[in-house]
């Protein structure tokens, strides 16, 4: 059996801090520039020293974002096995710790593989036109945020502020609004045009949004939140992912609190959800009639509404298992 490497890295914008370790106990540790060149003279000297194969290394690492592109880059292309950890599991995975520093960092994460080592799940890169996609959306997201933050407290001040200095402020940005909502108006035709020209984008963004509710961008966030419903690929999943699975709260005899949602979540997909299962109750007469009954029956209105977040997410993903339209009374062929 060929020995196993386990490389901790802490990813920041200028530097790569790594710890090396075979056993859990005796670690390497070094540190590299964040660049391609300086990344692949690293792994060639590191391979050359430990006479090692790509085959026998698993690198580690917290997803920092954009810094993490190179380092991913030259991963992938040499087909090193990658596992992508989000910080904070990493770190309640160790338990109380003091100190911290990209050294140390390095060394709990190298600490996390080898204790997790029979659990790790690797990472793969998704498709050029899903990172397309995710680009542009993350564009837009910061323009619709920009564009909130100038119109809402203009029209929030109409009770509050002289008319006359309320309309200069408005004449200050108006520019600016109508800039952002034409650029926004391109990303959302980029993203159309990148979703038409790709049949399974295509045929996932038709089949999500034929369940009452679900908009092409809630239907763009789910694709993206879960690799194309391949990396999660059940509803109960996804819903816990986005904050909206709820968990019982209580312990003993003591602790009887409610049953919740986490926070611990994709905070724009719950918010998404939310906005989807407000509209689906107003267009949908099924839900519309299941939340005035849950209502009228003393359930709490967040409650209910979470029960209508958890519908929709189990909707899309029948559709999509099922490659079909959503239909409100549908007979299952084996039936």
């Amino acid at each position: 059996m060929e020995t196993v490497y386990f490389l901790g890295i802490d990813v920041s914008k200028k530097q790569l801090d790594s710890a090396l370790t075979i056993d859990g106990k005796n670690y390497h540790q070094d540190q590299m520039e964040n660049t391609p060149n300086a990344i692949g003279a690293f792994f060639r000297n590191m391979k050359k020293r430990f006479g090692m194969k790509s085959s026998q290394l698993i690198v580690c690492m917290e997803h920092t974002g954009i810094y993490c592109l190179p380092l991913l880059d030259f991963l992938t292309k040499n087909k090193i096995k990658t596992c992508l950890e989000s910080a904070l599991q990493i770190k309640k995975s160790q338990g109380i710790s003091r100190g911290k520093s990209d050294r140390i960092d390095a060394l709990r994460i190298a600490q996390y593989a080898y204790k997790n080592r029979e659990d790790l799940h690797y990472w793969e890169p998704q498709r050029g036109v899903v990172q397309q996609l995710k680009a542009l959306l993350v564009t837009r997201d910061r323009l619709v945020k920009i564009r909130t933050q100038l119109e809402v407290p203009i029209r929030e001040s109409a009770e509050f502020i002289v008319e006359s200095i309320r309309k200069d402020m408005m004449k200050n940005c108006r520019r600016t609004l109508k800039t952002l909502d034409l650029d926004i108006l391109g990303i959302e035709q980029a993203m159309d045009e990148l979703i038409r020209t790709d049949p399974r984008l295509a045929e996932q963004v038709k089949l999500a949004t034929s369940v009452s509710g679900i908009g092409k961008i809630t239907a763009t966030n789910m694709i993206i939140a879960t690799g194309e419903f391949t990396r999660i690929s059940e509803p109960k999943k996804l819903a816990c992912y986005a904050g909206v699975a709820p968990f019982p709260h209580d312990s003993g005899t003591t602790i009887k609190g409610k049953t919740r949602v986490s926070n611990l979540a994709n905070m724009n997909l719950k918010k998404l959800l939310h906005l989807a299962a407000l509209s689906a109750i107003q267009c949908s007469e099924e839900l519309r009639a299941y939340y005035k009954r849950k209502t009228q029956e003393g359930k709490n209105k967040m409650s209910v509404i979470n029960a209508v977040r958890n519908k929709l997410i189990s909707r899309v993903f029948a559709c999509i298992k099922d490659k079909r339209m959503y239909e409100k009374i549908y007979q299952h062929p084996l039936a």
